[in-house]
C-alpha cells in the first residue's frame, strides 16, 4: 500500500459524521508565507527537509468560524518539492501545536565492522546514547570478529563521495566524525566535501589498532596531514601513532617529542590534539589535550583489567556528539573520557576474543560482579 493510500486508511477509522480533513503534505510550504488563510508557519526557519521547523498557528477566529480545519502536515511529505491532497470524512478536529524535534545529527566516516566495535557501528551506538542521530558514509568494509580483522574491502572513491553528497544535501549535520579512510583519492574526496562545512566541528580519528596497516603507509600519512589535519577541529590519536605521523615532517626519534609533535600538528591548522594511551603509571591511562596556548589538560583514569577493541573509536564518537550537542571541546574531551570509561568498565564479551565497550550500560541495571565480564 503507498504511503497516501495508508495515510487516508488512518482517517477513514477516525470517527465520521460531519465535516472533511484535508490533509495538504507539500514540500515547499515552509519557505513561503501563510499557506492558507486558516494557518501560518510559526517562526518556520527552512522546510520540513532540514528539520527546522517550529510548529503552525490557526488563527483562533478563524477556527471558530471553520469547523473544517486545514492542517499541514510536514512531516508527512513524500518527496521533496511534491504536493499531495488526501480527503475524508472526520469528526472536527481542534488545532494543537505541533514541534518538529530533530537529535542533533553527525556524519561518519568510517568502516563497516560486522562486530561493531569501531567504524560506524561504534559510531551510531555511542552517539545515539549521548542524544545524536548518526547518518553514516561507510568507506570500507571489514570481515573478522572479536579477535582479528582478516580482511578489508575498500568502497570505490566516487561512492564514498556520492553517499556523503546525497546525505549532506538533505539533511543538515552538526558535526562530522572521520574515520578510516583508506586511499589517497578517497581522502581528498572526503577533505573537498568537508570543506564546504567549516561551521560544523570535525573530529579526526584516523586510525584503528584493528587496522594496524595505514599508518605504515607514508603517502596516506601525508595526505591526512596536508589535506584533513588543517580543516580538524580535534585530531585524536594515540602515542605511537603521533609519532608515526610525526614522521612525515621528520627524522625518527627516540626522545620524548610528544609535546612538540602535539604543537606542530597544531600549527598544520588544527585547533587541539588529544593524544590517547601516553606513557605513564602502569596501573593507570592517561590522555593528553594539546591546544594552541599547550596543554590544555591532563586526565588519569585507573586502568581496567582485560584486554578491549573499541575504546578510541568511542571516545572521538562521544567527544563528536558531545560538539554536536554544543559543549565546549575541554569539557567534550571530558565527558567522552568519562563516557568510555563506564562503556569499557560494562564491557561485553561476545565472543572468545577481546572486550566491547557497553554504550548502552546506563540503560539497565547492572548485575552484582558483572563489570567487565
Amino acid at each position: 500500500m503507498s504511503r497516501p493510500a495508508r495515510t487516508a486508511a488512518i482517517f477513514q477509522n477516525l470517527p465520521l459524521n460531519r465535516d472533511h480533513l484535508e490533509i495538504f503534505l507539500a514540500g515547499a510550504a515552509l519557505r513561503t508565507g501563510p499557506v492558507h488563510r486558516h494557518i501560518i508557519p510559526a517562526g518556520a526557519r527552512r522546510n520540513a527537509f532540514v528539520g527546522q521547523t517550529s510548529g503552525f498557528i490557526v488563527d483562533p477566529a478563524a477556527d471558530e468560524a471553520h469547523p473544517c480545519l486545514v492542517f499541514l502536515l510536514g512531516v508527512l511529505v513524500v518527496t521533496h518539492g511534491t504536493a499531495l491532497k488526501v480527503k475524508c470524512s472526520a469528526d472536527y478536529v481542534n488545532a494543537f501545536h505541533v514541534q518538529i524535534q530533530s537529535s542533533p545529527v553527525v556524519l561518519s566516516f568510517g568502516v563497516a565492522d560486522p562486530v561493531g566495535a569501531i567504524g560506524i557501528q561504534a559510531d551510531v551506538a555511542t552517539c545515539g546514547a549521548l542524544g545524536c542521530h548518526t547518518v553514516c558514509v561507510i568507506t570500507a568494509l571489514l570481515v573478522g570478529d572479536t579477535t582479528v580483522v582478516e580482511d578489508v574491502q575498500p568502497i570505490d572513491t566516487d561512492w564514498v563521495a556520492d553517499q556523503a553528497r546525497s546525505l549532506l544535501e538533505d539533511i543538515p549535520v552538526a558535526a562530522f566524525k572521520l574515520g578510516h579512510l583508506d586511499s589517497i583519492e578517497t581522502i581528498a574526496a572526503v577533505a573537498e566535501i568537508i570543506s564546504d562545512y567549516p561551521q560544523a566541528p570535525m573530529v579526526l580519528d584516523p586510525f584503528s589498532a584493528l587496522l594496524p596497516q595505514q599508518r605504515d603507509d607514508e603517502d596516506i600519512l601525508l595526505a591526512i596531514r596536508q589535506l584533513l589535519v588543517p580543516q580538524a577541529t580535534l585530531v585524536q590519536l594515540c602515542a605511537d601513532e603521533l609519532a608515526r605521523m610525526a614522521e612525515t615532517w621528520r627524522e625518527p626519534s627516540d626522545d620524548d617529542t610528544l609535546e612538540i609533535d602535539a604543537m606542530q600538528l597544531i600549527e598544520f591548522g588544527c585547533e587541539f590534539v588529544l593524544v590517547t594511551g601516553v606513557p605513564g603509571e602502569a596501573q593507570q591511562v592517561q590522555n593528553l589535550l594539546f591546544g594552541s596556548e599547550g596543554l590544555v589538560r591532563s586526565d588519569r583514569q585507573q586502568r581496567l583489567p582485560g584486554t578491549f577493541i573499541g575504546a578510541g573509536s568511542t571516545i572521538s564518537a562521544a567527544i563528536s556528539a558531545m560538539l554536536a550537542n554544543g559543549v565546549a571541546v575541554p569539557e567534550a574531551v571530558l565527558e567522552a573520557e568519562e563516557f568510555t570509561h563506564a562503556a569499557l568498565g560494562n564491557a561485553l564479551r561476545l565472543g572468545m576474543g577481546k572486550r566491547l565497550p557497553d554504550r548502552y550500560f546506563w540503560s539497565r541495571e547492572p548485575e552484582p560482579g558483572a563489570a567487565g565480564k
